[in-house]
């Protein structure tokens, strides 16, 4: 029995089917694919959930190992190039190569002048042995019953920091690595920084072990799908089926039964009880807690807590008159002109009341401090992808805007008045192109994925006392897993395919199961 139809949850289902199990999973929406979602309208086409995959090993093996055709027959994937265009508050500009390490620190001598490439290329080199040093343990394996190993080691070699007549430092964050090893060059910050800013993490408080983010996608690139993200969603929803898997949408589960002290099966919505050998729950922290009965724990006192206080976002789809422009990159990020002011908004906003409804956007005020939710010039992603499924025909363009916000932000027609403005730097004429555009809050995120006030979870990362990892995907009740981003190894398309791997592996091979191979 699966609860939710999510990416991680599908993944679980699809290897448990091909191991022999009957799948059924429970969807209390009316469609697959959780965050992955896909708007529809006039002939556009607009992902509402992450549009780039990074680490497509992650789903090849996926298909590898339950049928025959791999996932390049399924889904029409591309290398993205240039990977990403960087437009920094100075004006400066750069186009960063596809997965080629070399091009990089070209393209960033050529933009912030001799040595920033090298400087660039040195963290890289370090930013390897962390991952090296975390690549199974945080991705590819169970989480260690021993996690305190992962939350005590610094797995990031950082450089030491002499100071004249002080004692010498190595950073501990990811902002310290900026400082101390690129020189505190303000676009090489931006740079890195973005990397935490737009997965949810503070780079103010993030550990230095946050530089496999960048390594990550600098090493094993970004890649789009024609139908855009969704159409992975879709591939991996039809292999299910295809492996007999059963949906049921539109069935919400309002409570998980338990039997001899173990998860036994699921009571829905209507009020029927449906038995199962093992529950898999794709759902937030707080929506599983409260499907037990008697207020059972989920979690042992041992166990890693459930992360909260997480940022969400706010998208903004565009309608453009006209097409995409030859040469025209499918990713743009503008940098912020304010750093600090944006890091407060985000992640040092007071969270609104617990259960309060979200105010109607446009209805005035702003965020619960009373400032805007948005500082004058956030950093925001403005996504133009080159396929022609988005867009009705050749004359006309789907834009993309999104940027992180603090949960549960109210966000105002000031707001979006704000990022439309803004995303004239990178997509130029937008206010004369500009057919419809429809916005995307933290409460519709909310609503899509059931996480209170729209919150993303990040990957997991080690170090920083183990507040950066996430629960198991065992849990106190045996029979009950949690899959998906809110658990082991964290969220990310890559991450929650690992996690369904690694809930199939749990429930097939038992709690000895140590991973791939």
């Amino acid at each position: 029995m699966v609860i939710g139809a999510g990416m991680g949850a599908m993944a679980a289902a699809a290897r448990l089917a091909v191991a022999g199990h009957r799948v059924v999973v429970h969807e209390r929406a009316g469609t697959y694919g959780g965050a992955l979602g896909r708007v529809r309208q006039g002939g556009f086409g607009f992902d509402t959930g992450p549009s780039l995959l990074h680490l497509p090993a992650v789903y090849r093996d996926l298909f590898v190992k339950t049928g025959k055709q791999p996932l390049e027959d399924c889904v029409e994937l591309s290398q993205v190039e240039p990977a990403v265009r960087h437009v920094f508050a100075d004006g400066t500009t750069t186009d960063l190569p596809n997965a080629s390490r070399a091009g990089v620190g070209e393209a960033l001598d050529a933009a912030l002048g001799a040595g920033a490439g090298a400087r660039w290329a040195a963290f890289m080199n370090r930013a390897r042995e962390a991952w090296d040093r975390t690549r199974r343990p945080l991705l590819e394996e169970p989480l260690w019953p021993n996690w305190q190993v992962l939350a005590e080691r610094e797995p990031y070699p950082a450089v030491p920091h002499k100071r004249l007549l002080r004692r010498e430092r190595r950073a501990a964050t990811l902002a310290q690595v900026a400082e101390f090893e690129l020189a505190g060059e303000p676009r090489l910050t931006a740079l890195l920084e973005h990397f935490a800013l737009a997965r949810g993490l503070d780079p103010r408080t993030a550990p230095a072990s946050a530089a496999v983010l960048p390594y990550m996608e600098q090493t094993f690139g970004a890649w789009s799908a024609r139908g855009g993200m969704r159409a992975l969603a879709t591939a991996v929803y039809e292999r299910c089926l295809a492996r007999r898997v059963e949906f049921v949408f539109d069935s919400a589960v309002v409570r998980i039964v338990e039997k001899d002290g173990r998860a036994a099966g699921v009571e829905l919505a209507d009020g029927s009880v449906v038995d199962a050998d093992s529950v898999v729950a794709g759902v937030p922290p707080r929506a599983l807690a409260t499907l037990l009965s008697g207020g059972a724990a989920v979690r042992s006192p041992d166990d890693v807590p459930a992360r909260s206080g997480l940022p969400s976002r706010l998208t903004v789809l565009l309608a453009l008159r006209g097409g995409r422009p030859a040469g025209t990159p499918h990713r743009t990020v503008l940098h912020t002109a304010d750093r600090a002011d944006e890091l407060d908004r985000v992640f040092d906003a007071p969270a609104p009341p617990e259960g309060a409804p979200a105010p109607p956007r446009g209805a005035g005020g702003s965020g619960a401090d009373g400032r805007s939710a948005l500082p004058d010039s956030p950093t925001m992603t403005v996504l133009r992808p080159d396929d022609p499924t988005a867009v009705p025909d050749t004359g006309h363009e789907a834009v993309t805007l999104t940027t992180t916000v603090a949960a549960g932000a109210e966000i105002t027609d000031g707001d979006v008045r704000r990022l439309l403005d803004r995303a004239g730097t990178a997509v130029p004429d937008l206010a004369d192109r500009l057919l419809w555009h429809e916005v995307r809050t933290p409460a519709d995120l909310a609503g899509a994925t059931g996480a209170e006030g729209g919150a993303v979870p990040p990957p997991a990362l080690a170090a920083d006392s183990g507040r950066r990892l996430h629960p198991a995907n065992s849990t106190a009740l045996p029979g009950l897993y949690a899959v998906g981003g809110w658990s082991h190894p964290g969220g990310g398309l890559p991450h929650a395919g690992m996690s369904g791997a690694l809930v199939a592996g749990l429930i097939v091979e038992g709690p000895e199961f140590r991973g791939s191979q």
